[in-house]
């Protein structure tokens, strides 16, 4: 099971830090060059992954999910049981990563220029609204492809389902 547990973790940590460095950066606002978009996607993606994985090895997910199905009495089959699971992950991953991002957005941006602080809003600010379009996209692909994944492991591993 921790086999499953780790390849579910990359998989799954994989999709959320594409998915939501994609997000971050082309709704990250100001008018950038196409590349500066790209840069900003893969060190986004590197540093969301790392979180991600290290989210992965710390928290386990299959746990958490079950738990909160059996606290709203359904099973992790259902529609209801796969939306809340997709829920708890979201809640934990997609806060972390988007704090970290925004934060690397930042840095990375007062580097390319010391003068760029000053035309952005409050941190605070662009964090809660990156939360926001990221903790939906983040729910959405985990909804997704969470149970694509299990299917895809259970397969590769040899369990029937």
């Amino acid at each position: 099971m921790k086999k499953i547990g780790m390849q579910m973790s990359l998989l799954m940590g994989a999709t959320m830090s594409l998915g939501l460095s994609i997000v971050g950066n082309i709704t990250g606002g100001g008018q950038r060059p196409v590349p500066a978009i790209i840069i900003g996607i893969v060190i986004s993606f590197i540093a969301s992954f790392i979180i991600s994985i290290i989210i992965g090895l710390i928290v386990p997910m299959k746990k958490v999910g079950d738990s909160v199905c059996a606290k709203a009495k359904t099973s992790s089959n259902t529609f209801k049981g796969k939306a809340l699971s997709a829920l708890a992950s979201d809640a934990i991953y997609t806060p972390i990563i988007t704090l970290a991002m925004v934060a690397l957005a930042r840095v990375q941006a007062s580097k390319n220029d010391p003068a760029a602080l000053e035309h952005m809003p409050p941190f605070i600010i662009m964090f809660l609204s990156s939360l926001v379009i990221c903790f939906i996209v983040g729910w959405i692909l985990i909804f997704i492809f969470q149970p694509l994944y299990m299917k895809m492991i259970l397969k590769k591993n040899g369990i029937e389902m």
